[in-house]
């Protein structure tokens, strides 16, 4: 009897046992899980878009600030790229004689889509594809990407240098003192003060990189952006005059920047940016409101919904469904550029001859990119 009751004793020590070991080794790889996550969202961003020592100027794109063909003040259009050619499988590296990785400037099939959509419809408009990170020209490859949006004559790939582009700016310190690459979402929050910093020092327009241009804002007066909600204007399509009233809203957009930068909150220093400053200038919370009266915020034109962001977010995919084909083609018939929601259809492959809207719109107004694109868009 004795026996029977050590044996079912041992029994249950043993299952304990194993159940600690379980718990004890989840521990662990929640805890290796942990660790992995804080570095990555951690590791030090600040030498991506750092100037490399080697210099080649017969390779390397020239800066903007300092280029022979500079942007027209208040009538150029603005496009930022600000991946860090560690993270970035968008970018190849090319090795030259000295033995120096030299980071090639490449786009991919979409991003360029937006970039030839632009050219096209706006053939009066220099555009300008903007690099935070230092890109040199691809010399000893052929790329059928690029070379398509580079036969436009009016589109200009440049570097810009953060410090130099921030220097004398309201924003200036959130280089200086690291706030900015210590942000949870470093790239991200990167492209927010570009956009803001390119249309302080210049005026024009700025777009996404995920949008297709449906048709030519040359016309349309300077000063303005859409409502991509009820509650909450976007920053995606952009303008303000290089002067004036214009320039005083770009002031203030950076000056809400330096005191409300937070890095921990994705949309913060972006659309929330804009939202705030402009429920500032318009003295009214109430988007609708800023849409229905342009003298109430001051002559600055707040667009409808279905201008810019006619397909919502949560409704990305509607954009790669041949089903929805006619209905969402109907829903842009109001809007200037499609936006196609990278952040959250990046990973959904379109191929070239399927009869989707994403592919529908691209053919149409990005066909030299389209066609060089393969068999994928």
């Amino acid at each position: 009897m004795g026996f029977f009751r050590l044996q079912k004793l041992l029994g249950q020590f043993t299952l304990v046992n194993f159940h600690l070991r379980i718990m004890f080794l989840m521990l662990v790889v929640l805890c290796m899980i942990g660790v992995l996550l804080n570095f990555y969202r951690r590791a030090d961003l600040t030498p991506c878009f750092m100037d490399s020592p080697f210099e080649n100027s017969s390779t390397k794109l020239e800066d903007v600030l300092f280029a022979r063909v500079q942007p027209d003040p208040g009538r150029s259009i603005f496009f930022h790229e600000t991946t860090c050619p560690h993270l970035s499988s968008m970018l190849r590296a090319d090795v030259y004689a000295e033995g120096v990785h030299l980071n090639v400037a490449k786009l991919n099939a979409r991003q360029a889509c937006a970039i030839e959509s632009a050219a096209i419809h706006n053939p009066a408009s220099k555009v300008f594809v903007l690099f935070a990170s230092p890109r040199y020209k691809n010399s000893n490859a052929s790329d059928p990407i690029m070379d398509a949006i580079l036969t436009y004559k009016n589109i200009y790939l440049r570097n810009l240098n953060l410090w130099t582009y921030a220097a004398g700016t309201p924003v200036y310190d959130l280089l200086k003192d690291g706030a900015l690459f210590k942000s949870d979402y470093v790239l991200s929050h990167i492209s927010d003060i570009c956009r803001y910093l390119t249309l302080w020092r210049w005026g024009g327009t700025y777009l996404d990189m995920d949008v297709v241009m449906l048709r030519s804002m040359e016309d349309v007066p300077p000063n303005y952006t859409g409502a991509e909600s009820n509650t909450h204007l976007a920053a995606g399509v952009m303008n303000f005059a290089h002067d004036g009233f214009g320039h005083e809203i770009a002031e203030e957009c950076l000056l809400d920047l330096q005191h409300n930068f937070d890095g921990s909150n994705w949309g913060n220093n972006g659309p929330g940016v804009i939202t705030r400053v402009m429920k500032r200038i318009c003295q009214t919370s109430n988007i609708e409101v800023m849409q229905d009266n342009t003298k109430r915020c001051m002559g600055f034109r707040v667009f409808p919904i279905e201008a810019f962001y006619a397909i919502p977010w949560p409704e990305w995919s509607n954009f790669f469904e041949s089903s929805l084909l006619e209905q969402t083609m109907t829903r842009l018939k109001n809007s200037y550029v499609a936006h196609v929601w990278n952040k959250h259809s990046t990973k959904r492959k379109v191929k070239t001859d399927s009869n989707c809207a994403y592919s529908v719109l691209a053919r149409t107004h990005c066909p030299r990119v389209f066609k060089a694109a393969g068999e994928y868009f």
